[in-house]
């Protein structure tokens, strides 16, 4: 009986034993395990995946139809948030981080626990963020010709994205804008792909700098203080008809190479972690559904291994009018080899799609597989599997007076002084701080949403000085000038009211109204009314310095002939100081034209080079001036070897006159 019992618990022990020895051996998942090399935790998880887990990574919805049951049940693989959409007015670091968290603890309550990564745009600093830093647009920091001073602004930018627990960001855009008449013009540095190539210095600044011995091509994020890039519009989008934007780009080979494709050989290289896909055509096909330069090129030939995200509901526009045979569109551009979708609210529709292409052989699992490993190389990489979830660490960061001071200098280094006297009269900048009356005009000098422009707060921007902080031009001129200095402020003055007031000088700020994209899109290029009546109005009475607040070039050349001083802010936003440390002379302007500033609309597209090249101010234009300290020193050096090179020629003279005897005279 004893023996009976014995072999009974002997097999009870045995059946409680051998289950936990199961679970222990399966407890250890080498995807979970840093220590591991990222290809093997990226084969190891992939092996484990259902084919609806590997779907549900490919999408990416916007915050707006995302909860933590969405994120669990559709194994969702990221969110983001579009032009304006957050999770409330106003909302602050905090707000952020426990919102993407909220989605976060969904996705790892998956069977799997994979994290969702969750993406934004930030162009121009974190723009859609309130109180965040909003540094000068990218056409200003081309003409600032300082790569390293992109790269300090990608560092910024990647800190105050991560203050509101964000890893992703949908920057830079790299396109190369050959027509100012396209409404994304202010996103690119430069008509000259040169410039271009060098300011995706940006990239090592967001991202952290890649390490020598790693392989081009591959993904690169630097820590939790850093966030993964996306190099935009591959490819071309800066050369459609007319600047129409997502428009057709008429170029050969050797043109799309030369122009459009440079500065994502140098993205790659410098370790970019995503390249989204443009809207537009190259010779008529629809770049979502290209599978000759999406997956030939920029995977096979450029060696790309991070993953490519299409443009908001790209997909949708594949065919013409959108979304009138989704399958078809999905079908295209997952075999054009795009890899995760920014759908971003019909997710479901997607799925189905997507998965109904893939039992039916259409899509290859290889192709799923490699979009899938793509996907989750980036995430292993930045170490979202290790910190999954945001904290408020860096809260402090949003906004920081550091990098406030940072935007002030890249506001001030991007102005270009196109015009300092008229006819030939002697400079009127730098302008005197201490002065009787001065007057302050324009639609511009006191709006700091016109001076920041599109994708600022919302998607188009904003007007007025309430929705973000930041100081507008004229808060920077008052901040300036002396004391007993009484300014005068009218958005529109009248001829008449100018000619009574005795004003020493006058400052006129006006420019373009915000825009983005293709309600930017523009065939006069004209400033807002009534900016040249304003012009008129006041620089054909009183000394007058007109400063352009614009995202491109405009017309300015029936205007000129009476402005004493020109200049081009582009789009400063929300440091106006910048604008005024050059005008008053606390440093000297050394902007230089990234972009050619023609004389009519007529001529355009017009570039540095082209055989019609006749242009109000040339590519590489730009007035350098010394600020008043330095000015005063060199005056002040000048004085003292005039006064030595005085008393040199005297001891020479009576020298020489007592050897030769004239002295005793």
């Amino acid at each position: 009986m004893s023996r009976v019992l014995i072999q009974f618990f002997g097999i009870l022990l045995l059946c409680w034993w051998w289950p936990s020895v199961g679970e222990s051996q399966t407890e250890y998942m080498k995807y979970k395990d840093p220590n591991q090399p990222v290809a093997v935790r990226v084969n190891d998880l992939l092996s484990r995946m259902t084919m609806e887990e590997k779907i549900g990574q490919m999408v990416q919805i916007d915050r707006s139809v995302a909860n933590a049951e969405v994120m669990k049940t559709f194994f969702i693989g990221s969110v983001l948030s579009g032009g304006g959409s957050e999770p409330l007015p106003k909302a602050s670091a905090e707000d952020w981080v426990n919102m993407i968290n909220e989605f976060q603890k969904g996705s790892l309550a998956s069977r799997l626990g994979i994290p969702m990564i969750y993406g934004i745009d930030a162009v121009h600093g974190h723009n859609n963020v309130y109180n965040a830093t909003i540094f000068p647009h990218n056409v200003g920091l081309g003409a600032t010709r300082d790569p390293d001073l992109a790269r300090r602004i990608g560092a910024a930018t990647a800190l105050e994205v991560r203050a509101t627990g964000i890893p992703y960001v949908f920057a830079p855009c790299i396109a190369v804008c050959r027509d100012p008449r396209w409404g994304r013009c202010y996103e690119s540095y430069s008509e000259d792909p040169q410039i271009v190539q060098e300011m995706t210095e940006i990239i090592p600044g967001l991202q952290g700098e890649n390490t020598a011995n790693s392989r081009k091509g591959v993904p690169y994020v630097d820590g939790k203080k850093k966030v993964a890039a996306c190099a935009k519009h591959f490819v071309g989008d800066g050369g459609t008809i007319k600047g129409i934007n997502e428009n057709n780009t008429v170029i050969d080979w050797h043109g799309l190479l030369s122009i459009h494709m440079s500065a994502y050989s140098d993205s790659i290289i410098k370790g970019v972690s995503t390249v989204m896909v443009s809207y537009s055509s190259w010779n008529g096909e629809k770049m979502h559904a290209n599978h000759d330069l999406v997956s030939g090129f920029l995977k096979d030939t450029l060696k790309f291994k991070g993953f490519v995200i299409s443009d908001w509901q790209g997909v949708d526009r594949i065919t013409s009018p959108p979304d009138s045979n989704y399958t078809y569109s999905v079908q295209a551009a997952i075999q054009a080899g795009i890899d995760m979708v920014m759908v971003p609210f019909k997710y479901t529709d997607f799925i189905d799609d997507l998965t109904l292409l893939v039992k039916n052989n259409i899509i290859p699992t290889s192709r799923i597989n490699d979009a899938v490993q793509r996907i989750l190389l980036v995430k292993f990489t930045m170490g979202l599997f290790e910190n999954p979830l945001a904290d408020l660490s860096l809260v402090n960061e949003l906004g920081s007076q550091e990098h406030r001071d940072l935007a002030r200098e890249a506001v001030r280094k991007s102005l270009v002084l196109l015009k300092n006297g008229k006819n030939g009269t002697a400079p009127l900048l730098p302008l005197p701080k201490k002065a009787p009356k001065i007057l302050v005009a324009g639609t511009h000098a006191d709006n700091l949403g016109y001076q920041c422009g599109g994708w600022t707060i919302n998607w188009q921007g904003f007007s007025g000085n309430n929705a973000t902080r930041g100081t507008s031009i004229l808060a920077a001129i008052t901040s300036a000038v002396d004391s007993s200095t009484q300014i005068v402020y009218r958005e529109n003055p009248d001829a008449d009211f100018v000619k009574s007031n005795n004003f020493s000088y006058a400052i006129v700020a006006v420019g373009e109204s915000p825009y983005a994209e293709t309600a930017g899109d523009s065939m006069t290029l004209t400033m807002v009314d009534p900016g040249s009546s304003i012009i008129s109005n006041v620089c054909e009475t009183v000394k007058c310095v007109v400063v352009i607040v614009s995202g491109r070039p405009i017309v300015i050349e029936p205007y000129i002939s009476f402005i004493d001083a020109l200049v081009a802010a582009w789009l400063p936003g929300t440091e106006g100081q910048g604008v005024t440390d050059a005008l008053f002379g606390d440093h000297g302007f050394s902007g230089k034209l990234s972009r050619t500033w023609f004389k009519s609309v007529d001529q355009l597209p017009m570039n540095v080079g082209d055989p019609h090249y006749d242009p109000l101010f040339p590519f590489g234009f730009g007035l350098a001036t010394e600020s008043v300290t330095d000015l005063v020193a060199r005056s002040t050096s000048a004085a003292v070897c005039l006064r030595a090179h005085t008393n040199t020629i005297l001891v020479t003279v009576i020298i020489s006159l007592y050897f030769t005897g004239l002295w005793k005279l």
